[in-house]
């Protein structure tokens, strides 16, 4: 299979995300987008997806709404591999519909707040959650510009937003059931 429809990624937890913004700066990284809120509901048919380590998203932000497919993940080094296919769609409302007419309903929503740049061929997301911040590289050369703002590829973060909201979950059981902002 070529990389084509892959997603190539490293996540860090990151306490600083204001010294990762004055980095990429100084690295003369076109800033993408401001700081802007999402939503994110994952859909699955009696768990089906979730089994085989799929993913089902619709999620919406301040360009509409976008349904993404990711496959199941595996490491190529540090990176994190898996499918993914995406398109933005006008009416995420209908496309919701029309997932629980074909038997998926949502299952998880999680929010977060995402400033994207970019340097070179790596997209650098800035992610604030409601358990914590993190920053996410992606693309071909995700290590080395990753290691250029300061991160160890050795120290990438493995799980998902989910999984480490249910990390969260079980370390805090009065917590929300999703990672939501109050």
């Amino acid at each position: 299979m070529s990389d084509a429809g892959l997603e190539r990624e490293l996540k860090f937890s990151c306490p600083d995300l204001a010294a990762v913004q004055e980095r990429l700066a100084e690295l003369q990284a076109e800033r993408v987008s401001a700081s802007a809120r999402e939503d994110n509901r994952v859909f699955d048919h009696q768990g089906e997806l979730g089994a085989r380590g799929c993913l089902l998203r619709l999620r919406t932000d301040r360009h509409g709404a976008l349904v993404t497919f990711k496959g199941p993940s595996r490491f190529e080094g540090h990176a994190k591999v898996r499918l993914e296919h995406q398109t933005r769609v006008e009416e995420a409302e209908e496309l919701q519909k029309i997932f629980e007419s074909l038997g998926y309903g949502v299952v998880r929503r999680y929010q977060k707040k995402r400033e994207e740049w970019r340097l070179g061929g790596v997209t650098v997301a800035l992610d604030h959650t409601p358990i914590g911040d993190y920053v996410e590289f992606e693309g071909e050369g995700a290590e080395t510009v990753a290691s250029r703002c300061g991160f160890d590829a050795e120290q990438a973060e493995r799980r998902t937003y989910l999984e480490l909201y249910d990390d969260h979950l079980r370390e805090n059981p009065g917590a929300p059931p999703d990672m939501v902002f109050s």
